[in-house]
């Protein structure tokens, strides 16, 4: 796995094993008319987190790759491996020419800024109702639990844990508020030096919780309805209960009540380290930190197979969820960017190494490789009229804007008794044939177009358990679409 590595001014860590060295401030707090400038820090009292400017960098294969720009962030303080869990200014970078110019301060209307020579880089989000109540007792603090909190005791004006990041950190809620309808959503980055807002984000509404991918417009993987989130925490405790890396130093809660639905967790040791991360690839990850091997190291992660997340990989590419690196190009395609790749950005994925042989199509040089269990895309094509593989694979070469095809004959399969080819090959022939084909038969009963020909869920439920027999079902219309071609037409210009 790529480590990553950070520059803040001043200090260039060569090794992942060099401590980042301490601030020489220790103050928490930034007071209204008192400014943060470049090398300024404000660490939390317990010493947990520190506050500043950064500039990301990371070592990767080719060498160390270092961000030109800068950013307001926090980070733990006490880690080897320099980690990030907040960046205020994730899609407003500071640039080399503003930066000796740039400050982190209140501003009159109770918003913490950055500014540079009078401009406005980035600001918080207090809402006017709110800033009416500051006065010169106004500060900004960084708490124990690492939340930047703009206030004045007992007043909370805004907070960092109400508008995350990519981190979600022990005693932050995952949630929504009922009466507002304010959401906390957590979106992640775009690469290991670019903090910006990424691809894939998570957030906890009324219909449960959503893992999504913004563009293309896609929800991969969800948790809903109360009952299932309770579930849910309790198999998550039960998980960190087994782990002994976790055991007995984290808790974690589900609160559902008539103004706020939230997930919580707690750290029951206060020495230990832990966050949850929405990682680049679109998984949720529990990390936490293991002393002896100086790292961070995942116990948990959904989806569980990475290759769930709707084109992780980017066009063109194979993704292996057990192997790692789990993305790879198909044959006789290479990496569109290589330095993207390195980065843990894949969506721009692969490039043809040679460009297809549209010119002439009756003498075309094309040939089709094949690939097993391969995801089609949100909008492929169905050509009608090719009722054969050979005629679905002829249409595509006459098309220069299609990429590929597939052609099911699902029906065809069951009706000649043929349900060992639809079983996933990773089972590994670890599955009873029988129980399988009595599936099937189920199936095709339950979508029957006519209702009085749909067995009762008394019948299924008997089927299932093999104390009753079904004959062989007509074939179901809806199932009759399966015996289909489809062509994907162009996923990017260089198709």
């Amino acid at each position: 796995m790529t480590t990553l590595l950070y520059i803040s001014l001043g200090f260039l860590l060569f090794s992942l094993h060099v401590t980042p060295p301490c601030s020489a401030a220790t103050n928490d707090t930034l007071a209204a008319g008192e400014v943060l400038a470049v090398g300024d820090k404000l660490v939390s009292r317990n010493g947990r987190f520190t506050l500043g400017f950064f500039q990301p960098s990371v070592v990767v294969k080719s060498g160390n790759i270092t961000s030109p720009n800068w950013y307001v962030g926090i980070w733990f303080s006490n880690i080897s491996v320099f980690t990030t869990v907040w960046v205020a200014n994730r899609d407003s970078p500071v640039t080399e020419l503003q930066l000796n110019q740039t400050q982190l301060k209140l501003s009159k209307d109770g918003n913490l800024v950055i500014s540079s020579n009078a401009s406005i880089i980035w600001s918080s989000t207090v809402n006017r109702t709110s800033a009416t109540t500051m006065n010169s007792s106004t500060s900004v603090v960084l708490s124990n639990d690492g939340n930047l909190v703009i206030g004045s005791s007992p007043n909370v004006l805004w907070q960092s844990f109400d508008y995350p990041s990519d981190v979600l950190l022990p005693g932050a809620k995952f949630g929504w508020n009922k009466v507002t309808g304010f959401t906390r959503r957590f979106t992640s980055k775009k690469n290991l030096i670019d903090p910006g807002l990424g691809l894939y984000y998570v957030e906890l509404d009324k219909t449960g919780i959503d893992l999504s991918r913004s563009n293309p417009p896609n929800m991969y993987w969800s948790w809903s309805s109360e009952k299932s989130s309770s579930a849910l925490i309790s198999l998550l405790n039960q998980l960190i209960n087994i782990n002994p890396e976790t055991k007995g130093r984290i808790n974690m809660t589900y609160v559902n009540n008539n103004e706020e639905e939230y997930y919580e967790y707690i750290l029951l040791d206060e020495s230990y380290y832990a966050y949850v991360l929405l990682d680049i690839s679109g998984q949720i990850e529990i990390n936490v930190w293991s002393q002896d091997t100086q790292s961070w190291k995942q116990v948990y992660a959904q989806p569980a197979d990475p290759c769930t997340a709707y084109a992780t990989c980017g066009p063109f590419t194979i993704c292996n969820g057990i192997a790692h690196p789990f993305c790879d190009c198909m044959e006789s395609f290479s990496q569109k960017s290589p330095r993207d790749w390195e980065l843990d950005n894949r969506t721009a994925g692969c490039s043809r190494n040679t460009p297809l042989d549209c010119s002439n199509t009756t003498s075309s040089t094309d040939v089709f490789h094949t690939i097993a269990r391969v995801r089609l895309p949100y909008n492929p094509q169905i050509v009608d009229n090719a009722t054969t593989q050979s005629k679905c694979a002829q249409a595509c070469l006459s098309y220069c804007s299609c990429n590929a095809y597939s052609y099911e004959n699902t029906i065809s399969k069951l009706h000649e008794g043929d349900v060992q080819s639809l079983v996933d090959p990773q089972l590994n022939g670890d599955f009873s044939l029988v129980e399988v084909e009595r599936v099937c038969k189920v199936a095709c009963w339950c979508i029957q177009e006519n209702e009085i020909d749909r067995p009762t869920m008394n019948e299924v439920v008997r089927v299932l358990e093999g104390l009753q027999e079904l004959d062989m079902p007509p074939m179901p219309r809806l199932l009759a679409a399966l015996a289909e071609c489809t062509v994907v037409a162009h996923c990017d210009d260089d198709s």
